[in-house]
């Protein structure tokens, strides 16, 4: 059961992973190479994707950064349907459940949520072969599809994947929530507090650097030089509203030093750029994501950035965007539940506004704080400063991965267990 050399085994599962530019795959892919410089036997179990918009084919299998990864084929039809989305997660369960049952034993592994329920997995495995895991929680199912709409909570496919996630979550020796409202959350399905633990996603201090506009060479590539850039930038997704961010986009139209930029992807692009071509918008654009390598620089294109949040998805999904805008040292418009992480973080460490649309006149406050922000800027310096001091103290890579690690040692024993006598190493069939 031992990894190479002696050490402690792990297998981290999800679907995403190096080089995919989804951002459960850029956090396990950061994850699993500082274990892996720790010592752990690390191995992750992924998709087989078309990465990049089918510019990039990756191997089957590869050892990248001291990590083997094992990319599974499976169907690849990807989000534009919910039958093909499902039928690519059957194919990635099927598989998965495989290697857990009639693989080589390991003495942890950690799954992630997408596709949902890998956990339910998880227990399946312990139940037949004693079989140790952890979960890091980055969103919650079914509560995600029950709180968009899709589910009705009182459906027998509800009640079926709620009863899945809870016995998955429930065998498990940990779970990673990313905040105290998803914690809350995960206790009341019957996670006992205490095998729980917060970790916060994060970004990197080396990748995301306060790059000043004026050196910044993306700002003339996209002919921003003379304008204060507003900008959204990742997924635009079923979580995020941007009802009342399009109203104030109208709302500053006639003012011709703002500019709100989108960039990225998500089900709700199209109706945002359809809000744009209806009102005539002159001050939006939308673009594709820039590659990872290109995140120093397209972040700091913009003077402030905003966040969105649905109110039924708190506790559901903390958004990590926020981190990168800390980062990046730029100000942060938080449009949401006042009564969230992200929010409460905003708060905490002084770098931008909260506006909670169930206050009413959300779009007016938006538009009133960001015509503020364009022509003070010692305020937005002040605001980006205090938000890269927070990240850097409690949001960077580096304290993050060190927590995992701390718990990891706690939990299945140090990097190199395996070889101390008399080390609590658990039993797993061969």
């Amino acid at each position: 059961m031992s990894g190479r050399d002696g050490a402690v085994a792990l297998l981290l599962v999800n679907q995403h992973y190096y080089p995919d530019v989804a951002s459960t795959g850029q956090h396990l892919t950061d994850l699993a190479e500082s274990l892996a410089r720790d010592g752990y036997s690390v191995e992750v179990l992924c998709a087989q994707g078309h990465y990049l918009a089918g510019q990039l084919e990756v191997p089957d299998r590869e050892v990248h950064n001291g990590v083997q990864i094992r990319r599974l084929r499976t169907t690849s039809f990807g989000r534009g349907k919910h039958f093909g989305r499902l039928l690519d997660y059957f194919t990635f369960y099927v598989q998965v459940l495989v290697t857990l049952l009639f693989g080589r034993g390991y003495h942890g592994v950690i799954f992630l949520t997408t596709p949902p329920l890998l956990a339910f997995l998880g227990r399946i495995g312990c139940a037949v072969r004693g079989q140790r895991y952890g979960v890091w929680s980055m969103d919650l199912h079914p509560d995600a599809e029950v709180a968009s709409g899709m589910l009705s909570s009182r459906s027998a496919l509800a009640r079926f994947l709620e009863w899945a996630n809870r016995m998955g979550l429930r065998g498990a020796d940990f779970v990673v929530d990313l905040g105290p409202y998803m914690k809350a959350r995960l206790v009341a399905k019957g996670v006992s507090p205490e095998r729980t633990a917060t970790v916060h996603v994060w970004s990197k201090k080396e990748e995301i650097v306060p790059t000043p506009r004026d050196e910044n060479p993306l700002v003339d590539e996209l002919g921003l030089r003379d304008k204060f850039v507003v900008m959204y930038s990742g997924n635009a997704g079923v979580v995020h509203d941007f009802r009342d961010i399009c109203e104030a986009m109208r709302a500053l139209q006639d003012d011709p030093r703002i500019h709100f930029l989108f960039v990225g992807n998500g089900p709700r692009r199209a109706k945002i750029e359809r809000y744009a071509r209806e009102h005539h918008l002159t001050n939006f654009e939308y673009r594709d994501y820039f590659p990872r390598e290109q995140l120093k620089h397209s972040l700091t294109v913009a003077d402030a950035h905003l966040i969105s949040l649905r109110a039924p998805f708190v506790g559901i999904s903390v958004p990590g965007k926020l981190y990168g805008i800390m980062a990046a040292s730029r100000a942060a418009l938080f449009v949401g539940p006042a009564r969230c992480e992200s929010a409460e973080t905003v708060a905490a460490a002084r770098c931008g506004a909260v506006v909670d649309p169930a206050d009413g006149n959300a779009a007016a406050r938006i538009a009133q704080l960001i015509r503020r922000w364009s022509v003070n800027a010692s305020e937005l310096r002040e605001l980006g400063a205090r938000g890269r001091e927070a990240f850097l103290s409690t949001y960077e890579r580096e304290p993050n991965c060190r927590a995992w690690s701390r718990l990891l040692h706690d939990t299945w024993g140090s990097p190199r267990a395996a070889e101390q006598p008399g080390a609590l190493i658990p039993a797993v069939a061969e």
